[in-house]
C-alpha cells in the first residue's frame, strides 16, 4: 500500500488498502451506473463542475461527455475518454501521472485555479468520521478540490459503508449530498442524515 504495509484482507469488509483501479472498475457496475445517471440529472447545461478520479466518477463523466459544460478532472482515464469522445470544454490537472490511483497531480501546485458549482467525488470507504482513503495522495487532493466548489456531491455505492481505511479525506459535514444505491442500510442512512447530508437513492435492478 502507498507509504506503508498492511496484512491482506479476506474481503471488502474492513479493507484498508484500495483495490487497483482496473479491478475496482468492474465491481458493482450496475450500482455505479445508476448512481452516475442520478448524478448527471443534477448537472445543468452551462455548469462548471469538477469530476474526481474513481470508477463511479468515470461513469458520470462519460454521461456528460457531449453536454455543454466546463469539466475539470484529474482522472487520466476520464480525460482520455472526454478528449476522444466528448465535446464539453475540458480542463485537465497538470503534473505527473500516478497510475495508482490513476490521477494526474502536481504536488507543488496546490488547489487548481478552477471554481465549480459542484465537486463530484468518490471514496474508498465511509464512516462517522467522514470519507476514508488508504492513499495519502488522495487525501491531499480531495481536500484541495473541496475548496474549489460550492457543493460537494459524494458518489458511493452502499458497499463503501463496510470499508474502513485509516485516513480521513473529508468530514461528513463537508458533504452536501450523497448519491448511493438501494442497498443503503437504515443505520448508514441515519448516520448521513445526522451529519446533515442529503441522501439520493439510485435504484438498481438487483443486488450489488
Amino acid at each position: 500500500v502507498y507509504g506503508r504495509i498492511y496484512a491482506s484482507e479476506a474481503g471488502d469488509s474492513g479493507r484498508l488498502s484500495a483495490r487497483p483501479y482496473d479491478e475496482n472498475r468492474d465491481i458493482a457496475v450496475e450500482a455505479k451506473r445508476a448512481i452516475a445517471a442520478a448524478a448527471a440529472d443534477l448537472v445543468r447545461d452551462g455548469d462548471s463542475i469538477i469530476v474526481h478520479a474513481g470508477s463511479t466518477c468515470y461513469q458520470l463523466g462519460t454521461l456528460l461527455a457531449r453536454r455543454n459544460l466546463r469539466v475539470w478532472t484529474n482522472s487520466m482515464p476520464l480525460a482520455a475518454h472526454l478528449g476522444e469522445h466528448g465535446t464539453c470544454q475540458l480542463s485537465v490537472a497538470g503534473g505527473e501521472l500516478y497510475r495508482e490511483p490513476g490521477i494526474i497531480h502536481d504536488p507543488s501546485a496546490g488547489s487548481p485555479g478552477f471554481f465549480a458549482s459542484r465537486f463530484f467525488v468518490g471514496t474508498q470507504g465511509i464512516s462517522s468520521k467522514g470519507l476514508l482513503e488508504s492513499h495519502p495522495l488522495l487525501v491531499k487532493v480531495i481536500g484541495e478540490l473541496a475548496a474549489c466548489a460550492d457543493e460537494i456531491v459524494l458518489l458511493a455505492d452502499s458497499r463503501k459503508f463496510s470499508i474502513q481505511p485509516r485516513n480521513v479525506a473529508l468530514p461528513l459535514s463537508r458533504i452536501g449530498t450523497i448519491i448511493t444505491d438501494d442497498g443503503l442500510t437504515d443505520a448508514a442512512a441515519k448516520m448521513m442524515e445526522d451529519a446533515g447530508v442529503s441522501i439520493a437513492i439510485a435504484t438498481t435492478g438487483g443486488a450489488n
